[in-house]
């Protein structure tokens, strides 16, 4: 590597996969004083653990900047104007995460099938009760937003013996081995309706932005859950309560909400029929060692004028 990229680490504490960039001409800030110092030469931004308003200040004074790289995979609050308007490249770090999140979303699937919280429960009551569990084999999982996650969710169910619907911006050409039967997102009712479990896996875009609403919830079967592990927004959270409290389907696997965190007192909390996940579906052990490989490897193919894994359409949003 010729390392001629200055990089500039937006941070907001010492990680120490920070360390892994020390062959790499860098700096890393977290205050706009501070990384304000170091603009002149920087043609690099790594978004680490600082903020997306941090950014969108440094932004305009960044003068020799190519590049910006998010660790997270979801960018809507990154999508600011000066930054849409530009040439200026942007990727993140889709892909890097979705093995936990399809282990997640398996474990959601058995969680409710299983009835674990029931065993759990009785278990610390010492109560024995034998009862009746659903097996998963032959049942139908529906996937919003067919990508990389929802490929990870998709090869996991289906080795369970599980159907596989998804829904996708642009219909594949050719056959998937993972799923049966795709449909466009204005068909996603069609597809919710045959399903007994409903996985959001979309980013969030104005597209996206409640598209598992009252009308979703509806045509879905009393007996169906809904897993979300993309974007809290995608389901309209009053909406879900709604349904939720009514029993209008059997419960809710949920990694991320609407407003993070989640305030104490909500009544996601106490509601039986809740898995709830505080947005750390993603985190193992290394998910950050992770994170940062990538990012050095993407480093590399920009030394090298080699194409960028993980561009985002900005027009699209992911």
């Amino acid at each position: 590597m010729g390392k001629e990229n200055p990089v500039l680490v937006l941070a907001s504490g010492d990680d120490p996969q920070l360390a892994m960039l020390n062959e790499l001409p860098h700096t890393v800030c977290g205050d706009f004083a501070a990384c304000a110092q170091a603009v002149n030469d920087v043609t690099v931004i790594l978004l680490w653990s600082g903020t997306g308003e941090l950014l969108r200040e440094l932004f305009g004074i960044c003068r020799k900047l190519l590049w910006v790289h998010s660790r997270a995979a979801g960018v809507d609050k990154l999508l600011f104007p000066e930054l849409l308007a530009s040439e200026i490249l942007l990727s993140n770090g889709r892909g890097v995460f979705s093995a936990s999140l399809g282990e997640f979303v398996l474990g959601a699937i058995l969680y409710f099938a299983k009835d674990f919280r029931r065993m759990v429960r009785n278990q610390t009551a010492a109560v024995w009760e034998p009862f009746d569990v659903q097996e998963i084999g032959g049942q139908t999982v529906g996937i919003l937003g067919y990508g990389d996650i929802g490929r990870a969710v998709a090869s996991r169910v289906r080795a369970m013996s599980m159907r596989v619907l998804a829904t996708k911006r642009h219909l594949p050409g050719s056959p998937d081995p993972l799923v049966e039967h795709f449909y466009k997102p204005e068909e996603r009712r069609e597809m919710m309706a045959h399903c007994d479990y409903i996985v959001a896996t979309a980013p969030l875009t104005e597209e996206t932005r409640h598209m598992i609403s009252d009308a979703e919830f509806a045509v879905m079967k009393s007996t169906a859950v809904v897993i979300n592990v993309g974007r809290g927004p995608v389901i309209d959270e009053a909406a879900l309560l709604r349904a939720l409290t009514a029993k209008r389907i059997k419960g809710a696997g949920l990694d991320v909400f609407e407003h993070e965190p989640l305030p104490a007192g909500h009544m996601l909390y106490e509601l039986e029929n809740v898995l709830l996940s505080p947005h750390c579906a993603d985190h193992t052990a290394d998910w950050q060692d992770q994170a940062m490989r990538f990012f050095l490897e993407q480093y590399g193919r920009f030394e090298k004028g080699e194409p960028l894994k993980n561009i985002v359409n900005k027009r699209l949003g992911y």
